[in-house]
């Protein structure tokens, strides 16, 4: 499936910034990218001064390679069967909400020092799953295989053997785009003119 041209710009955005902050490690540059640089409680200072881009900059930070690319490979195949069904503003709009709410549910339940596309790729995930199921005419399809391996993959993270991970971000991008698809379904018996089928 060709990669949709958004998704391929929030491909590249994420790949510039991992270059620029030397995949996480420039602290100089994360601290201008997380949500807030300092931990103080439910204070997000630095938005409340005008610089709002931090609500959904951090989706662009990743730590290490394998993090980056896991999210890459997932943001591709999700993002371009959304682009492609659903249509970009609806793509756009999904992406901006559960990076925003996922953003700020991993800060005010944990910290404000995190990164990654995770929260927005289970959103996207979330999203795909319950229109496959709820809307079987829409043309997105998600197997049940990758349905056991994204979640039993959101347990493995829980159990922190793999290391810190952004855990609520996940939880509540998952949420997001659970809702939002439950949501949009149009349930029918109609068979779709194209369906999109995400590898299993």
């Amino acid at each position: 499936m060709r990669i949709g041209p958004y998704t391929a710009a929030l491909m590249a955005i994420s790949v510039a910034v991992a270059i620029w902050s030397n995949l996480g490690q420039n602290k100089e540059v994360v601290d201008r990218l997380f949500i807030s640089a300092t931990n103080g409680g439910f204070s997000l200072p630095e938005i409340a001064q005008g610089q709002v881009w931090r609500l959904i900059t951090p989706i662009f930070i990743h730590f290490g390679i394998a993090h980056l690319v896991f999210n890459m490979l997932w943001l591709k195949d999700l993002g371009s069967a959304i682009e492609k069904v659903a249509g970009t503003a609806s793509f756009l709009e999904l992406v901006l909400v559960s990076g925003v709410v996922s953003n700020f549910g991993q800060f005010a339940l944990a910290s404000p020092f995190f990164g990654g596309m995770s929260g927005v790729v289970y959103g996207l995930f979330g999203y795909v799953w319950m229109r496959s199921k709820f809307d079987p005419a829409s043309g997105l399809r998600v197997d049940s295989n990758t349905v056991m391996w994204m979640i039993g993959w959101f347990v493995v993270c829980l159990t922190g053997v793999i290391g810190p991970v952004a855990n609520f971000a996940h939880g509540v991008g998952l949420a997001v785009g659970m809702v939002w698809g439950f949501a949009s379904a149009k349930p029918s018996v109609e068979r779709p003119k194209e369906e999109v089928n995400l590898p299993g």
